[in-house]
């Protein structure tokens, strides 16, 4: 009751002139957490002035992010991070009630009609060649470049609704299923792009106890599904004078993955001179990194 009491009297200085006094409501607000939004909510409702509106929508947006500070750090420290919980959470940036089960929903759908298609005697390639019928010609995902600057297509509850995504976001999809199918398939780091290896591992007929030797068949662009081989990844690292070979070849972590899209998303808001939300997409991948 005396919570009730309290909240109320904060939520009726709101509107209040004085910048130090909003400033220290705004403090003790937050920190009731998620469970002050239906209260702002009501407020935002019956409130006539644009101005105390937008108080509202900016304190109820740092309650949100402010939750999603906290998935982000929880989801950073778990022992092995899920590729699209990750997603998800980049996801929720934009759309802070998101409706994560009918995600996870539709993105069971995708994988259950994948699964149906494998079998243990498919070789690598028509691995791939199920995929790709699945997701590009069934589902007919459409891939957008980095370059056209377009921040929806960041997000994957916007891909699994449009069909419309760029390479992290297909790619997720992608590795999310391969994960979950137990496919070796995963991104790699070659410079300026955002492509998958497919890695066979060979163990020794004669010593199948020692750990197995990592060897690349062959490589996947995730917009459209082309696949390439060696001498065609050999031919663009030449290209662009690269160095550090070895390192390209290496698989990313999951967090790194995440990462990388968040830089590129970041790289959008500023494009589109929406600085604010580049900044707290910064915030966001900070935590990726303590």
């Amino acid at each position: 009751m005396q919570s009730n009491k309290e909240i109320t009297a904060l939520l009726r200085l709101i509107d209040d002139p004085d910048f130090e006094v909003y400033d220290t409501v705004a403090s003790k607000l937050l920190h009731y957490g998620k469970e002050i939004i239906p209260n702002l909510e009501q407020l935002w409702e019956v409130t006539e002035d644009e101005g105390v509106q937008e108080r509202i929508e900016l304190l109820i947006h740092r309650v949100h992010f402010h939750d999603l500070q906290q998935d982000f750090m929880d989801w950073s420290r778990s022992k092995q991070p899920e590729l699209l919980r990750g997603a998800i959470l980049v996801a929720r940036y934009q759309f802070p009630d998101l409706n994560v089960p009918a995600i996870l929903t539709q993105f069971d759908q995708v994988r259950r009609n994948v699964w149906l298609e494998l079998n243990n005697y498919l070789t690598p390639l028509e691995q791939v060649n199920v995929f790709n019928s699945i997701l590009y010609n069934y589902y007919k995902l459409n891939g957008h470049e980095l370059t056209e600057r377009e921040p929806k297509y960041f997000f994957i509850n916007q891909v699994l609704e449009s069909r419309q995504g760029n390479t992290y976001t297909l790619g997720i999809l992608y590795l999310a299923l391969c994960e979950i199918l137990d496919i070796p398939i995963f991104a790699v780091e070659i410079p300026r792009q955002f492509i998958f290896a497919y890695i066979d591992i060979q163990h020794s007929f004669f010593s199948p106890e020692k750990e197995g030797l990592q060897q690349i068949q062959f490589y996947i662009d995730p917009i459209s599904g082309v696949v390439y081989t060696q001498k065609d990844v050999e031919g663009y690292l030449r290209k662009i004078n690269a160095t550090d070979r070895e390192l390209y070849f290496t698989p990313l972590s999951t967090k790194r993955i995440i990462y990388k899209m968040m830089e590129e998303l970041a790289l959008c808001f500023r494009y589109r001179r929406e600085d604010h939300k580049a900044d707290e997409i910064q915030q966001l991948m900070k935590l990726l990194t303590e």
